[in-house]
């Protein structure tokens, strides 16, 4: 994959039109066409603040990743399955109130989905105020994670609800909740920057127009 597929792939992964990316770099639209295109490469300065905008690093703009090489030759298979894996994890887990496992750290929630050589581990502290991490493995070596931290802020916040978001999470953004989702008073959003190699987000929870719960997580690829 060239530059170009690369640099359509993240535009249109967080919902910008080539207009929209001309505006934020302040260049015309027909120059993200000849990036795209393959007509052209962006200058230095430009892919600098394309890995800001995006969350990716400016060697993999130019030079993209070997899936297979990216985390160390492990056989990973399709990275479509992988995120597929990390979405039925996640709703086997925390979203469907699993039973949790033996605790890894002192006083950690931990709660853990496996199938075959993959496995995944969501290990937290705290309740109204915490702080986790999500791992995924393959053949018990870490490949992925996610930290992540959050707080309730009122009273009508509903972790009912919280997780009825998270179980409409999609192997296109296999972090948290859907972008928005309203059900009642309450409503959801979710925005994400990057992709599944290095990413940074944020949710909310709004009941009717006050946000009573937010969120911030980030992560990625490990080496």
């Amino acid at each position: 994959m060239n530059i170009g597929k690369r640099l359509y792939e993240l535009r249109t992964k967080i919902g910008l039109t080539q207009e929209q990316l001309a505006e934020e770099l302040d260049v015309s639209r027909q120059a993200v066409t000849k990036w795209e295109q393959g007509e052209s490469i962006p200058e230095v300065d430009r892919l600098l603040e394309l890995s800001s905008l995006f969350g990716v690093t400016v060697d993999f703009l130019i030079k993209g990743w070997n899936e297979y090489e990216k985390y160390d030759n492990l056989d990973l298979g399709n990275i479509d399955e992988i995120q597929q894996f990390l979405c039925t994890a996640k709703k086997n887990t925390y979203a469907s109130c699993s039973p949790e496992t033996k605790s890894s750290r002192l006083c950690s929630h931990d709660l853990a989905y496996k199938n075959g050589k993959l496995s995944y581990l969501d290990s937290y502290f705290g309740g109204e105020r915490f702080i986790g991490e999500e791992v995924l493995y393959i053949d018990d070596k870490p490949f992925w994670s996610m930290n992540y931290s959050g707080r309730v802020l009122d009273n009508n916040f509903s972790g009912d609800f919280l997780k009825e978001c998270l179980l409409k999470v999609c192997h296109e953004k296999p972090f948290r909740g859907p972008e928005i989702y309203q059900n009642g008073y309450f409503t959801y959003h979710c925005n994400v920057k990057g992709s599944f190699d290095w990413f940074t987000g944020e949710e909310e929870i709004f009941f009717q127009a006050v946000k009573v719960y937010e969120c911030v997580f980030h992560g990625g690829a490990i080496k």
